[in-house]
């Protein structure tokens, strides 16, 4: 079965990609925080745990690169999963079967959160815990290590470990069946809340005590049972409501709207705490995580933070398409073809410059936008997903097959949520291998089948296994085959599918070929890799027996075609950025809750920490992904110029290049400790923004919220428009007040300079919050004793302005200043044409004679 592990869109459908996410800032590196040997090896853009010399060269080379041996530069990355032990009478995958040559990591699926809010695959001591107290007696290769003190899937794993010690494995936490809850050790599902419940409180907020008892529990966990590392697949901290197993709604979208928040901090904590332990143990410990690679969930997740606090990530680019509506697709298509039957019902082709974004291509993209190319993995199914009943389309392909009898759609789907989109007429019996059980234990049509099941089908050869899984030919007609299964492809999605026309059965497959042209699109983009789901699920034809079991001809097949590839990518920019680096974070937040979210309107917040101000007129430069049309547009009154853009136009064929970039006028000074704002405006989910510069002052600084290697942190020179003059000057404007309020464009003086109101503010410290734009500092001369200056004569100064002259066809947002008729002036709000000292509104305060 695919139990406990399938990924689902419970959507209304595509037309819902039309969508808030909490700030988090992203804090600068401390200097202190890794020795020089061990930063060398330290991947771009890894977070740094602040005081913590983390052992990176135990598993990186000193270009950030994962060590994997002299036949891997890319990962083949399989999931194992537990229940595949042969005790139910179906074929057994045990782990000798792993082709451990061919691989270079193996996560096994699944742990889960128990109610303490700790990791567990049970209790150990159980008789048929697979994990930790299992054996095989009689199968060759199976035979466990004595030297451990437990047995199951943990003693083999490190037992074929020592004899392959370039794998690494992982222990997977969550998947689809128990990322709310929990599978018991009597194969009863438990509610416990799991993932929602230990990292989000019932008033959502972030549970920090539950993340901390689960991150240390992970921590002894890989030191208990030998494990490299830890993959994170939690289905799913989205916003969008109805979205993960139907099983965890009740939990899950009660708390959709702190989330994403302590999903950051999960991954923070998680990733600080095996730094600590990988310090005191010695080697370096992986963070991963098993992400959605759907747009419309994205959508939900902000910009993805956490991910600079993994090691890679893992796109679960399929189920892509799947019987959860009537829309019949290919399960993890390459790219977009432009026909996509969901999308165009949608009108998503329309509404985004005719990017599609349910594909393998759109979904490394997105990531792109934030990680190298080399800590993005892509994901492929060896099972397959399909529909019965099939109406229209070209063999099956951008079909409909709509589930006749509406109200029995299952949970989760149809009108079981609210939703006018149909749910899909999934194929049964003998087109449904690995099917699902509901509630009350009846098949889920669905399509699932091994890769090996569906090679049988395709040469019309019944198996020996079928009793195995349920099935019961002799009396059940769905459960036999009949007709004949002819395989198509698509070149331009890269996607093969076997079409039954007589019984009208779509089943979406991978295959050779498809695998082939996708292990090629992975070395040629410079990708890590390719994450498998599941191994159980490959190939190879037995000729005793004459006909397809388990194998390993597909994972051969990847293997065979990467070993030889270049280097991964391992630089997050694509240009070259500056070594000069200023300690300036940036963040993204203020982010709409699901649907809400559309248009994308976070707000990206920039932090000085450096010790003087970034000046007015500074340009902040950044690249998002070409996920988005590169239309990325302001609504703060910073001046936004397009500097490169990747792509436009549609997907078909893929996304040409990674990433737009663009430039941003910082209107007014930021001081030391504070930050400024800037609402942003975008159509499709991006993650980063990434690559930051600042230039100012003759000089284009990095910033150190890219957590990029090398570099030197600086403090920036003074600009002469930042400066004070020799001999300081008499603050003119009044002093500011704790008590006293002010309203937007107000003018005091503080700690030596001038500051002008945004809005309306009381309490708030120049200097130390937003609503204050630092004018500089103070210049006025003391009035003169001995000759008074006449009313309305000239400022004994006489100095020209500094101030940029107003224009009337510029756009100023609250807090610009400006100049004209020889005084300074200063916007209450955003302006743009109403002429200072004669305009009605009111907008532009006079500060006084230049």
């Amino acid at each position: 079965m695919l139990a406990r592990r399938i990924s689902r869109w419970l959507s209304a459908g595509a037309a819902g990609l039309l969508t808030a996410m909490t700030a988090v800032v992203v804090a600068a590196p401390d200097a202190r925080s890794a020795a020089a040997d061990d930063e060398a090896c330290r991947p771009d853009g890894l977070y740094r745990t602040p005081g913590v010399s983390v052992p990176y060269c135990t598993v990186y080379d000193t270009a950030g690169r994962e060590k994997m041996g002299a036949d891997h530069t890319r990962r083949i990355i399989g999931y194992f999963t537990s229940w595949r032990t042969g005790r139910n009478g179906a074929p057994a995958y045990l782990v000798n079967q792993i082709p451990w040559q061919k691989v270079t990591h193996i996560n096994y699926a699944f742990a889960h959160v128990d109610g303490g809010n700790r990791i567990s695959v049970g209790d150990p001591g159980a008789p048929d815990n697979p994990a930790t107290n299992m054996t095989w007696p009689g199968v060759a290769g199976a035979e466990m290590d004595p030297a451990l003190p437990y047995t199951g899937h943990f003693n083999l794993l490190n037992k074929y470990k020592k004899q392959n010690p370039g794998v690494r494995t992982l222990i997977s936490v969550g998947g689809w069946a128990e990322t709310g809850g929990f599978i018991d050790d009597s194969g009863n599902r438990i509610d416990s809340g799991g993932f929602y419940r230990m990292t989000t409180t019932g008033t959502n907020t972030v549970n920090t005590a539950g993340i901390n008892t689960f991150a240390d529990s992970v921590v002894t966990f890989l030191r208990t049972y030998g494990f490299d590392g830890v993959d994170i697949d939690y289905e799913y901290p989205t916003s969008n409501n109805k979205a993960g197993n139907p099983l965890d709604f009740a939990q899950a979208d009660a708390k959709r709207a702190g989330l994403n928040a302590s999903y950051q901090v999960l991954m923070r904590t998680l990733r600080e705490k095996l730094d600590r332990a990988a310090a005191t143990d010695g080697r370096h410990y992986l963070l991963t995580v098993a992400a959605p690679a759907s747009g419309w969930l994205l959508r939900g997740m902000e910009s993805y933070q956490a991910l600079q606090y993994l090691d890679y990530v893992n796109a679960m680019s399929y189920d892509l398409h799947g019987a959860w509506n009537h829309f019949v697709g290919p399960n993890a298509a390459l790219y977009d073809n432009g026909d996509d039957a969901e999308l165009a019902a949608g009108g998503v082709y329309g509404a985004y410059s005719g990017i599609g974004y349910l594909n393998t291509d759109w979904a490394y993209h997105y990531f792109r936008g934030a990680l190298p190319s080399g800590r993005v993995n892509i994901g492929v199914p060896y099972y397959t997903r399909g529909w019965q009943g099939v109406t229209g389309g070209t063999n099956g392909l951008w079909g409909r097959a709509a589930l006749p009898d509406q109200t029995k759609c299952p949970a989760g789907t149809g009108g079981s949520i609210g939703s006018t989109t149909p749910c899909g007429n999934g194929a049964v019996g003998i087109d449904n291998l690995w099917h699902d059980l509901d509630a009350a234990g009846n098949e889920v049509p669905g399509g699932a089948n091994p890769m090996w099941h569906a090679k049988n089908l395709q040469a019309g050869i019944t198996g020996d296994y079928l009793a195995g899984y349920g099935l019961t030919p002799a009396t059940d007609p769905a459960d036999r085959i009949s007709g004949s299964y002819a395989r198509n492809y698509s070149a331009a999605l890269v996607a093969p599918w076997l079409w039954n026309a007589e019984k009208k059965v779509f089943l979406s497959t991978e295959d050779d070929q498809s695998l082939a042209a996708k292990a090629d699109y992975v070395a040629a983009k410079g990708l890590g890799g390719v994450m498998i789901w599941e191994l159980a699920g490959d190939y190879a034809y037995d000729s005793a027996k004459g006909r397809y079991g388990m194998g390993d001809t597909l994972t051969t097949l990847l293997y065979d075609r990467l070993k030889a590839a270049p280097a991964y990518g391992a630089r997050k920019a694509g240009i070259t950025m500056p070594t000069r680096t200023l300690d300036v974070a940036v963040g993204m937040g203020g982010f709409a809750l699901g649907d809400n979210n559309y248009p994308i309107n976070p707000e990206l917040r920039l932090t000085n920490n450096t010790g003087a101000p970034i000046p007015a007129g500074a340009h902040l430069e950044f690249d998002y992904p070409t996920t988005t049309p590169a239309t990325l547009s302001q609504q703060s009154g910073w001046a936004l110029t397009t500097v490169t853009t990747g792509h436009t136009g549609s997907n078909v064929g893929g996304l040409k290049g990674d990433h737009n970039r663009v430039r941003l006028t910082v209107p007014a000074a930021i001081a030391p400790g504070s930050y400024a704002e800037v609402t942003l405006n975008y159509q499709l989910p991006i993650s980063g923004p990434a690559n930051f510069t600042l230039a100012f002052g003759g000089q284009t600084y990095a910033l150190a919220g890219d957590w990029a290697r090398g570099g030197e942190v600086v403090t920036p020179s003074p600009s002469p428009s930042g400066s004070v003059p020799p001999g300081g000057g008499t603050c003119t404007a009044p002093a500011w007040s704790a008590s006293t309020a002010y309203s937007g464009g107000a003018t005091v003086s503080h700690a030596g300079r001038t500051w002008s109101a945004k809005w309306w503010t009381q309490g708030e410290t120049p200097g130390s919050a937003a609503v204050w734009a630092d004018q500089g500092a103070c210049t006025g001369s003391p009035t003169p004793t001995t000759s008074p200056t006449p009313t309305g004569s000239p400022s004994p100064t006489g100095g020209a302005c500094a101030a940029p002259a107003w224009a009337a066809g510029t756009a100023y947002p609250g807090g610009a200043v400006v100049s004209y008729g020889g005084h300074r002036w200063t916007s209450r709000w955003w302006t743009q044409g109403d002429v200072p000292g004669t305009n009605s509104q009111g907008v532009w305060t006079d500060n006084g004679p230049c």
